[in-house]
């Protein structure tokens, strides 16, 4: 699961916000049922590399009691209707792009999804980052990751109250009662019983620690040659604050000038104010040594550039394709139109028409994913036998 969107409109706002572009999210999901020809660009799609993605969702769906309902909003059905198509899905040639394309048309509907009336809604992205680290303290690795201490409560109070659903608290237990943990700033300072304060690894730039956990998974290359991914593990339960809104309450850039690309820059730029910009954000992230492929999602399956999409897990199901068509975040590239599997979630994902695109690891996922404040448009494709 990642904690938040790396988004400049999320650093402008809380990730419990939903960015004003988006306007039309205070609407109902709604979905109506249409034809595969309405989807822009379904006749151009390399399904091939859709296949993996849905292969790992589909190991998690086959897990699933059949009469249990897909997620947390009935009109997805049961898991009975989705474990029937992944069996089928399994039998077909997974490397043949017209085999994959014409499972979905014969075994499959697509469904528009609006907020309200509205189709539209905000379509970021995020990646895996990538950091240099050690796994002892030494040298300019001075900057731990720490791991989840042992007497973190993490509390969905969804769970207690239907109005609550989506919102969670975390904190110790002390004498009978839930207290609020160490903020951010207590953390870094040594506020945390020594118990409970253990470093993971240890990290050569404390920026780049704090923006992961904002992203909430990572890779770490380590000084011995090998690496180290990384992801969440629990958070402090303090709200998340935006330090992109901060740099400009005080004048240090323009709302205009926001970006993960920028805001960086000032920290480096101004070293001795950088820890103060951070701490004004009390919520802080653990993390844990994940093995094999990831990073992983909230589904708790390995993510896949370009094909795993965030959503609102309160409105929308894991493991369902999605026929995505939005904007492209960089200049002169064509719109992007690809089939998609909702694999995760995130703080800042709110509302019926709303995703995080995964990009995946690297500089070039970075760049891309620091830009994407998309326009766009999706497409639920449900079983014909629901």
């Amino acid at each position: 699961m990642k904690f938040c969107s790396l988004l400049f409109l999320v650093f402008i706002t809380a990730c419990t916000t939903v960015p004003s572009i988006t306007q039309n999210q205070t609407g109902s999901l709604n979905i109506t049922p249409t034809r595969f020809s309405d989807l822009p660009n379904w006749d151009q799609e390399n399904f091939v590399g859709f296949a993996q993605a849905y292969k790992r969702s589909c190991e998690k769906v086959l897990n699933k009691s059949t009469q249990s309902n897909l997620g947390s909003n009935p009109i997805f059905g049961k898991a009975q209707e989705w474990q029937i198509a992944c069996r089928k899905f399994a039998k077909i040639n997974q490397n043949s792009a017209a085999q994959i394309k014409f499972f979905f048309e014969q075994n499959f509907i697509p469904y528009a999804a609006r907020a309200g009336q509205n189709p539209e809604g905000l379509f970021t992205g995020y990646f895996e980052a990538g950091l240099n680290g050690s796994r002892t303290r030494k040298g300019v690795y001075q900057t731990p990751l720490r791991a989840r201490p042992d007497d973190l409560v993490m509390v969905n109070l969804g769970q207690f109250r239907e109005e609550l659903k989506g919102q969670r608290i975390a904190g110790r237990v002390q004498g009978g009662q839930l207290k609020p943990y160490e903020t951010h700033e207590e953390i870094i300072n040594g506020k945390l019983p020594a118990a409970q304060d253990k470093a993971l690894v240890w990290v050569d730039s404390a920026v780049d620690a704090f923006f992961l956990q904002i992203q909430g998974s990572g890779i770490v290359s380590l000084d011995d040659g090998s690496i180290m991914r990384v992801g969440y593990a629990g958070q402090n339960g303090h709200p998340y604050y935006a330090v992109g809104r901060e740099l400009v309450k005080n004048g240090s850039l323009s709302k205009s000038d926001v970006s993960l690309q920028s805001i960086k820059k000032w920290m480096r730029d101004n070293p001795s104010r950088a820890q103060d910009l951070m701490t004004t954000n009390k919520s802080y992230v653990f993390f844990r040594e994940v093995k094999g492929d990831g990073p992983v999602g909230g589904q708790n399956v390995a993510l896949t550039a370009d094909r795993s999409l965030a959503i609102d897990r309160s409105l929308i199901a894991y493991g369902m394709p999605v026929w995505l068509s939005a904007e492209h975040p960089q200049a002169g590239q064509a719109p992007i139109n690809r089939l998609m599997v909702t694999q995760d979630t995130g703080g800042a994902i709110r509302g019926p028409v709303r995703g995080d695109y995964f990009w995946g690891f690297g500089d070039k996922a970075e760049a891309t994913a620091g830009l994407m404040k998309s326009k766009g448009r999706y497409w639920f494709l449900l079983p014909k036998t629901l």
